[in-house]
């Protein structure tokens, strides 16, 4: 049973990716389309961690912390330019 729905969730987390990608690609705004790439990471922690389970190893655990971390420095950054349109600011005096 435990193995079924892990299957199901893995289908239904590969579906959600096909939307999120659609999403990306058609979004009609920037915002949203950084909403999708925030999402599609998020997607792939959790399609990283079914299959860990799948497999019953532990060995993906790092991957799966270093994509959340990238996920989250991407979306800062996205954030940041969209905000004010620089990602490093340079506060120099001239």
């Amino acid at each position: 049973m435990f193995d079924l729905a892990l299957k199901i969730a893995l289908l239904g987390a590969s579906l959600s990716m096909v939307g999120f990608l659609y999403r990306l690609i058609k979004g009609p705004s920037v915002p949203d389309r950084v909403v999708a790439l925030d999402a599609i990471g998020i997607n792939l922690i959790a399609f990283v961690a079914l299959a860990s389970i799948v497999m019953d190893t532990g060995a993906y655990l790092e991957a799966i912390l270093l994509l959340g971390i990238l996920s989250f420095i991407g979306t800062v950054a996205f954030a940041k330019f969209l905000e004010k349109g620089e990602i490093i600011e340079d506060d120099r005096n001239r």
